[in-house]
């Protein structure tokens, strides 16, 4: 009547014991992710090397020259 311990369940709690670690690794797996997806973002305020670089140059930190000679080294590295 009782179809063994489970009550007539069946091994419904023999699923519950192999879905909770598939859950755990699926989140570890998107959280990892997305920490490296926003690693290649670039720095924190979206703007680029180059951005920050122009900005600095129209702002007067930094010189022409200094300026043409980061901005080639930037894009070699690309």
């Amino acid at each position: 009547m009782w179809y063994g311990m489970h009550g007539g369940w069946g091994g419904a709690g023999v699923w519950w014991m192999w879905i909770w670690p598939i859950v755990i690794v699926g989140i570890i797996v998107w959280t990892v992710w997305m920490v490296a997806r926003s690693a290649k973002a670039g720095p924190a305020g979206g703007e680029s090397a180059e951005e920050i670089l122009r900005r600095r140059y129209a702002a007067g930190e930094i010189d022409e020259e200094e300026y043409e000679r980061r901005l080639q080294t930037l894009q070699k590295r690309r």
